[in-house]
This record gives structure tokens, sequence and C-alpha cells, in this order.
């Protein structure tokens, strides 16, 4: 294992930086090891501790996922029912179910680079015209494709649900303005879902409209990572004995919706419910961020797998092929 936790922290820079790396098994950590911010044009760079809160980026998703499920065991939610979008109501759209959008088929037009502004609509969402209103700007996009067809990888998808899930919060809260609105998700999010998983450094962004940026945002420690890939690795059951996701909802997260040959893994990668599955781990289930932020869950081998920090796409397959070396490492079982 020593060898393999090696190909990963050590290394050269140009191959990309690992800022945190956690191996639980049967939920004790064997592997915990921390690296060093680099220096920006913001500042010098510090080490990482266990305390260090790290950004999540697309594994929130999959907490988004989570947050769904709460939602449909309390009966507010149902993911066969047409997705509640106000302005898709008399349109083509309307018939897009919540759960086409949780398998990314649900038709829209989205271009998610994260390279080229030019024509990257993930860019256009976080940091341009539509940074007021993430769910607004991906809701107006275009119906390309009949809803539940077509799998299209689009975190505008994700936010249209994050908005979903706000407008119930709200209500519920009589959460008018944004900053209403922020306030009565951000609590929703800590009592129901962070604070019940032990995730209690969990921060999670929101939008100029007050909604949770749900794509994309939720700043953790490793060891919170973690606690969330545990959280599913025991189907919804927290360290403490309690249910906070319906029975079964991990089940939901695996079923398979499409095949992304273009994953950087050795035989790309599986997609769910805004969850990832690793081909070569059959039962897996995993979060997957940009510049290669992993929380992967292992059932099977009693794993929960978290890699944190900043590698390239042309590096990543390396990364993804050494992660998977180190998991083997610890037989099913």
């Amino acid at each position: 294992m020593q060898q393999e936790i090696e190909r990963i922290v050590g290394r050269p820079a140009e191959q990309g930086i690992t800022l945190a790396l956690l191996v639980l098994h049967r939920g004790e950590p064997i592997v915990e090891w921390y690296g060093t911010q680099p220096d920006t044009a913001f500042g010098p760079g510090s080490p990482v501790t266990a305390d260090t809160t790290l950004i999540s980026w697309s594994t929130a998703k999959s907490m988004t996922h989570a947050a769904v499920g709460i939602m449909v065991g309390d009966g507010r939610l149902d993911p066969a029912a047409p997705a509640p979008v106000p302005e898709w109501a008399g349109t083509e759209k309307a018939a897009i179910t919540l759960l086409d959008l949780l398998e990314m088929r649900a038709g829209l037009r989205f271009v998610e680079d994260y390279v080229d502004d030019g024509v990257s609509d993930v860019i256009a969402m976080l940091f341009g015209d539509g940074a007021a209103d993430h769910a607004e700007f991906a809701a107006a996009k275009p119906l390309d494709h009949a809803p539940g067809t077509v799998w299209n990888y689009s975190s505008g998808t994700t936010n249209i649900v994050s908005r979903i899930l706000g407008d119930v919060i709200a209500a519920d809260a009589a959460a008018i303005t944004p900053d209403d609105r922020r306030a009565a998700v951000a609590a929703w999010l800590a009592e129901r879902l962070f604070l019940p998983a032990g995730m209690t450094s969990a921060i999670p962004k929101f939008d100029g409209a007050g909604n949770w940026v749900g794509s994309s945002y939720v700043y953790a420690t490793a060891r919170d990572f973690a606690r969330f890939g545990e959280l599913y690795r025991n189907d919804g059951v927290t360290e403490t004995g309690e249910r906070i996701l319906p029975a079964g909802w991990a089940d939901h997260g695996r079923t398979f919706a499409a095949h992304d040959p273009e994953g950087v893994g050795p035989s790309g990668f599986d997609y769910g419910r805004h969850w990832w599955m690793w081909p070569e781990l059959p039962g897996s289930i995993a979060a997957h961020g940009y510049e290669g932020q992993y929380v992967v869950v292992v059932p099977d081998r009693e794993l929960t797998v978290v890699h944190l920090g900043a590698t390239d796409r042309a590096d990543q397959p390396a990364l993804a092929a050494a992660l998977l070396d180190l998991i083997v490492v610890v037989p099913p079982g």
C-alpha cells in the first residue's frame, strides 16, 4: 500500500498535486496524508491539515443527490414526477422529470467545458452571465433532445435541482428575499444532512438568488468528505446509527444511466444519478470533482477513499489508475 500511496502523493508537481489523501477501512483511517497549498497570486501557500477545508467542485453534485433523497423520504419530492420548474410550464420542457435531471438526461443544451470560456456554459453560469441565478441560466437553455433520451453531463442541470430544493425549503420558511432563502437552505442542509452525517466543517456556497450551488461548492475537510462517502457506504445510516436517507438510496445513486468513454478511468466511467461508478470495482459509487477530487466508495472492500488536490485533465488518467491500484490492495470481504 505504501508504494501506491507514494505514486499518488510523490508525483512531480507538473503532474499534479495532492492536498489530502484519506482511506477509511471499515470506518477507520488506514491512510491519512496531507500536502501543502501552493503559492498563488493571492498569497503564500500553507500546509494542509486535518482541519483545512478544501473545495468540492463537482463532488457536491453527489451531496445534491443526498439532499434530494431526504426530500423524497419526507414525501416532498417525487423523482418520477415532472420537475417543478415554473418557466417550463406549457412548454416541451414540462415533460422533464426530476429523475431526468438526476440522470443528466434532461435534453437541455449545455456545454461543460472548464478551459475554453468562449464555448463554456459552465464558466458563463458560474462566473459570467448566469452568476446571479444559475438555475435561471440553465433552465433557459434550448431543448435539443427528448427528455430521458440523451446523456449530457451538466452542472446547469444540477443547479436546477438545487433551486427545486430551495423552492421547497423557502416555502416552508416563508423566505422571500435571496438572503432569507440562503439562510433557510443553509440551515436545512446543516440540520438534515451535514450535521447528522458528522460533517461539521461543511460550508455550502450560494448564488445571487440565494440558491445553493449544488453543482460545485461545498468546502469541507478531507475527513468530512470521507464521512459523506461513509454515509453512502452504509446506505444512508450515519456513524451514530441514524438513518437520514431512504433505505436503498445508495442503490438509487448507483443505478446505471450512461457510460462515459471519455472518463479518465482505465475503462472510462459509468454514470448513475449524480454519482459515478468505476467499472473495475463492481458495486462502487463515486463522487468526482474538477482537477481530481474523488470520493470513491467500495462496499465489498469496506473502503472509502478521498483524494483532494489539483491535477490537469491530461494527468488524471495516471491519478485514477494509481487510486485504483491503491484500492485493490485491500481484498474484498
